[in-house]
């Protein structure tokens, strides 16, 4: 008997075939992304993680933890100056008022960031980044009432930026040193932001435009080691009153 001819539309290019296939692709197209979610929860990918954070008398020390400690350092390396350029350039009560809460609270605020880093072993800046010095050099060009709007401004929307740092660090760190620093640094941000928008230069439209848009981030100017770092202080001289951001006291290891 002669063997019968192929039947044309069977095989994997049928009509069967075609759904078969497809229906496979499908299925191995949903489960490839739970294999790979599987993959990511392993104990390598936990280990490249875990790798970030660190074990101290105090807690764990989180990657986010280490980088809010240089933020509050580098704050005071440019806030305390601008706010010193009030005394001599601020042209109402309100803005030199502003300026001088500035300087009373990075004084306090860097002394208390020195000592937390020293005890947790972080690296410090002793320089504002780029994007500060750029700021500063904004202010120290301005003059009369275009200095007191600029200083309003720009310090407003820095103290905007970081408020919300501070919030989620204080919301998620497992650090007691960082907690408290947070608590300070909140304290010293609200009372900033509310003298700054108490000098009436505030611009709030263009605030809400600022915030809302992505800052470009600025690498930070080289650490060094925390016994190196020089104090953020006010000129020689020159007295304050007792800042507005208090600390409670030595912090406690975690038990």
């Amino acid at each position: 008997m002669r063997p019968r001819p192929p039947i044309k539309g069977r095989g994997i290019f049928s009509g069967t075939g075609l759904v078969i296939t497809g229906l496979a692709a499908t299925t191995a197209a949903l489960l490839f992304p739970l294999w790979s979610y599987a993959e990511r929860q392993d104990g390598t990918s936990a280990n490249v993680l875990s790798a970030h954070t660190v074990t101290t008398p105090y807690g764990p020390l989180s990657a986010q933890d280490r980088d809010f400690i240089t933020k509050v350092r580098l704050a005071g390396l440019w806030e305390l100056p601008a706010g010193q350029l009030t005394e001599r350039k601020g042209t109402t009560p309100a803005v030199r008022t502003a300026g001088q809460h500035l300087v009373d609270g990075h004084t306090s605020l860097d002394a208390h960031v020195r000592t937390v880093a020293t005890q947790l072993g972080v690296p410090l800046p002793n320089e504002p980044n780029e994007q500060q010095k750029q700021w500063l050099a904004t202010l120290r060009s301005a003059q009369g009432q275009d200095f007191d709007r600029r200083f309003a401004g720009i310090l407003r929307l820095a103290h905007g930026r970081v408020f919300s740092l501070v919030a989620e660090v204080r919301a998620g760190t497992q650090n007691s040193l960082v907690r408290d620093l947070a608590d300070d640094a909140n304290t010293t941000v609200l009372d900033h932001i509310k003298v700054l928008e108490a000098t009436g230069y505030v611009d709030f439209a263009a605030l809400s435009r600022e915030l809302a848009s992505s800052a470009t981030p600025v690498p930070a100017p080289p650490a060094v080691d925390p016994s190196a770092v020089v104090p953020v202080a006010p000129s020689p001289g020159e007295t304050y009153p007792l800042p507005p951001a208090t600390t409670t006291g030595p912090p406690q290891p975690s038990s």
